[in-house]
């Protein structure tokens, strides 16, 4: 229930953040350019809270229905002008006049994403370092020369701090549909170049969570030791006599080198007795341990022993810069992104992207929730991305967005005069409905992912 609520909690904060600082930059361009405004809303629906403020009176207001927001201008289209007040009339504007109050809602965005972004840098990015794990035979991985241990430094000769990097660096280089170039280093601090042949991999695989399967290896992951660090009172371990300090070695003859292995065993021996070895005080001593039975999971009630510094040091990269370094970082980000979400969507129009990566309200209440719980540069970086995404959304082409309204711009300014009223409505009902069979698609994909 704390984990709904959370995510429900982080998604209402996001929506009403975007959709605040999206209305804010109409609002703003319109402001200056001498339109007034009548109305600013957060949500859709009959309001909750309503003030009025300004020589305007405009009407500021919070609705209950949070899935976006609007401004609304004084306009002839919608309804009658005072005589006096025609020259603030949004559709009595000049055409780079309506045009820019119309971009810069989207435009703020992107400015949005750069400051969300530059204070994660600020903060500080962690992640683990990219050390590869175990790689399997007759592999992508394997072919190209990559071990067991290595760290992968660059991606096409771009750095790789973290698995973020790596993945981004790839999915560029399977869109491009060439090979990678991995430049690792080894345990003795060796360099070397390899080249993955990516034939086989497609843009769904780094959707699928199945990258590394393809790819032929796995995440290296430090594992905790199997030491004993507490132990619950009346638990299956404390009555097979186990102590702090006491060093697992084996269960029922499965060896046990690290905590994760150790607690697998546990869970899938529920009331069975095992024989537990435990190396103590230099002895090795026998024990039998037997599981209690928790919702078909074993559970010996044992914590393990952390070490103060955990994870070590050198599987764990920390990225973070001042604010004259940040501040740049966070543009080439905002621009990396923007273009890898243009390449995808393009990728999705010719049907080489499944549009089941399209996601709707419940799976980005799941991501907010989920970053809001990593911390706040995680959350910041959330925030950032979907500041973008609904940046590039609302510039498409699409009648009912702003990128549509910017369409009829470019065609009122080549054809001298604005579409005719009936043409207008043609082309908003299309718009209604690309708009909402978008909607319907991302709310089915969403209702798949609750049973996947």
């Amino acid at each position: 229930m704390l984990t709904l609520l959370q995510a429900i909690f982080a998604f209402l904060i996001t929506l009403a953040i975007l959709v605040t600082v999206h209305e804010w930059g109409h609002y703003w361009v319109a402001k200056r350019l001498g339109v007034k405004i009548l109305r600013f809303s957060v949500g859709f629906g009959k309001p909750l809270l309503q003030r009025r403020f300004g020589a305007d009176q405009t009407e500021f207001m919070l609705a209950p229905i949070p899935l976006g927001g609007y401004v609304k201008m004084l306009d002839e289209n919608e309804g009658e002008v005072p005589v006096e007040e025609v020259h603030r009339a949004f559709n009595r504007q000049a055409l780079w006049k309506r045009a820019a109050i119309v971009v810069a809602g989207p435009l703020v965005n992107f400015l949005f994403a750069i400051l969300a972004f530059t204070l994660m840098f600020m903060l500080g990015v962690k992640g683990l370092t990219p050390f590869i794990g175990e790689v399997t035979p007759d592999s992508i991985a394997d072919h190209g020369g990559l071990k067991a241990n290595q760290q992968i430094i660059q991606v096409n000769q771009q750095p790789t701090l973290r698995w973020e990097s790596v993945i981004h660096k790839t999915l560029e280089t399977v869109l491009d549909k060439e090979n990678a170039e991995y430049a690792v280093r080894d345990e003795q601090g060796r360099t070397s170049l390899h080249e993955l042949a990516l034939d086989d991999l497609v843009p769904d695989d780094f959707t699928r969570k199945n990258l590394f399967d393809k790819l032929g290896f796995k995440v290296f992951r430090p594992r905790l030791p199997p030491v004993v660090g507490k132990i619950l009172p009346d638990s299956a371990a404390q009555k097979a006599g186990l102590q702090v300090n006491d060093e697992m070695r084996s269960l029922s003859g499965e060896k046990t080198p690290d905590w994760k292995t150790w607690a697998s065993i546990i869970a899938k021996n529920p009331e069975q007795m095992l024989v537990l070895e435990v190396l103590r005080n230099g002895q090795i001593l026998a024990l039998d341990l037997t599981p209690k039975n928790r919702d078909g999971k074993g559970f010996a009630g044992v914590g393990p022993l952390v070490p103060d510094e955990w994870p070590p040091a050198k599987y764990y990269s920390t990225e973070q810069y001042n604010l004259w370094a940040a501040v740049p970082k966070a543009v080439d980000k905002t621009w990396q992104m923007t273009v890898l979400s243009l390449r995808m969507m393009a990728k999705m129009l010719t049907l080489e992207v499944s549009p089941k990566n399209i996601s709707g309200p419940v799976r980005i209440a799941e991501y907010a929730g989920h970053s809001w719980d990593l911390g706040v540069e995680r959350f910041l970086f959330f925030l950032g991305l979907i500041s973008l995404s609904l940046g590039i959304i609302n510039l498409l082409p699409i009648p009912m967005l702003d990128g549509g309204h910017l369409l009829f711009y470019l065609v009122e300014w080549v054809k001298g005069s604005p579409l005719s009223e009936n043409m207008m409505f043609f082309w908003q009902k299309i718009g209604i409905t690309l708009v909402l069979m978008l909607m319907m698609l991302a709310l089915y994909n969403d209702f798949l992912h609750l049973f996947e």
